[in-house]
């Protein structure tokens, strides 16, 4: 059987949750918690976060109409509190180098907010949807962007100089269903979309007002707005979609705790999916051009290789410390002890994540797209975690060394 960092172990007479639950001791000395920088705002359940480009600011949205704009100066200090929308924010997107955040609602509207004499001012978007806006973010360039909503369409918006406003081009067939999540790929002209009627879609978002004419890439040759270039079917509703740091291949997570990728270079129809035994997945990140970060409501992000083409699990980024009071012995008493003394024990409902709650969006945070170093998770839980990604995956391979080393203990 293969423990949770796809290792082989050797035979065990409890299983590894069994194990992990009655505290074995490691053999070799270890980090007491793992090395995860994290910080509760206060403001509750956090939906969605953004971070500026020299990563000093921070926005986010705690299920409210408000969004909070936070400053580092040795901790958070809450500098900013925009309160435009009516209903809860469903998505933020701040842009690095234009330092304008755009910002979507339950409200069906969408604001882009530009930074003038200290206050934050918000520009209204004519959107143009009857339903929710569930998801928001730039392009690569921060030409335009893209809103996805309940209206079954998504408005890809940009700014029109000669009215002063923002306007939109709407995508709408063949999608039929609310669309969950929105990526764009690197060339700044296709869009990934997810949507609840169970498929994952590349369209061309091309707007000749604003854009260079695109040349055909492995996706497709003909290019007008709104071309459906790939229809990619799914077991359960697409919570999220991502474009590798190349573009050519696209990751999307669905309810059914599957992780899909397609390689546009090799086969649009070759798809391959991974059905995991974890709970379902919110968010999906790649993390190198062979790596990917997904993470919801097991309240852990988890590592994803890409091995011969096909994704294999790698390891949970957030395993607990063992501790070190007890023994082998005590291990297997509290075990015998279930049936024979009918032993009754305190539930304790701490998990033994970092995270409390699920996990709802994963963001980079530092390095390069094709091998970022650290990356944020934000929570129901109130909770922005910071990942660094080497001591992380580090942290695993020594804690599983351990673990390996407990299991041979008590198998001899």
């Amino acid at each position: 059987m293969n423990n949770p960092c796809g290792r082989p172990s050797p035979p065990y007479r409890l299983s590894p949750d069994q194990l992990r639950s009655a505290d074995v001791p490691s053999p070799v000395k270890m980090v007491g918690t793992l090395p995860v920088e994290h910080w509760n705002l206060g403001i509750g359940p956090i939906n969605c976060h953004s971070w500026n480009k020299d990563r000093t600011q921070l926005a986010v949205s705690a299920s409210s109409n408000e969004i909070y704009i936070f400053q580092w100066s040795g901790q958070w200090k809450q500098t900013h509190v925009l309160a435009e929308h009516d209903l809860p924010i469903t998505g933020i997107d701040w842009a690095p180098e234009s330092n304008r955040i755009v910002s979507c609602s339950q409200d069906k509207n969408a604001f882009v907010w530009t930074f003038e004499n200290g206050t934050w001012k918000p520009a209204l978007v004519l959107v143009r949807i009857s339903k929710a806006a569930t998801s928001v973010k730039w392009s690569p360039r921060e030409n335009k962007f893209a809103v996805g909503s309940g209206s079954k369409l998504v408005s890809v918006c940009y700014y029109e100089k000669e009215n002063d406003w923002w306007v939109a081009k709407q995508i709408k067939k063949p999608i039929r269903s609310t669309v969950t999540c929105i990526d764009w790929h690197p060339n700044n002209v296709l869009i990934g979309v997810g949507a609840c009627d169970f498929k994952a879609r590349v369209y061309s978002a091309y707007v000749k007002e604003v854009d260079d004419k695109p040349g055909p890439n492995p996706w497709g040759t003909r290019l007008p707005f709104g071309n459906l270039l790939a229809e990619l079917p799914s077991l359960g509703w697409v919570h999220n979609v991502s474009f590798s740091p190349s573009g050519l291949r696209l990751a999307w997570v669905a309810h059914d705790s599957s992780l899909s990728m397609v390689d546009a270079n090799v086969n649009i129809d070759d798809i391959s999916t991974l059905r995991t035994k974890f709970l379902p997945f919110n968010a999906v990140k790649w993390v190198s051009e062979n790596s990917i970060i997904a993470a919801g409501h097991d309240c852990s992000p988890m590592l994803f290789n890409i091995i011969n083409g096909k994704l294999q699990f790698s390891c949970k980024l957030d395993i607990p410390s063992e501790n070190k009071s007890s023994n082998v012995n005590s291990a297997f008493q509290k075990f015998r002890n279930f049936d024979r003394n009918a032993v009754n024990e305190t539930v304790n409902v701490q998990l033994k994540t970092l995270h409390q709650n699920a996990i709802t969006q994963i963001l980079t945070h530092s390095g390069r797209s094709d091998n970022v170093q650290k990356f944020t998770t934000c929570g129901i839980d109130g909770l922005i975690a910071l990942w660094d990604l080497k001591g992380t995956i580090d942290y695993c391979a020594r804690r599983e060394e351990s673990l390996n080393g407990s299991l041979d203990e008590v198998d001899s």
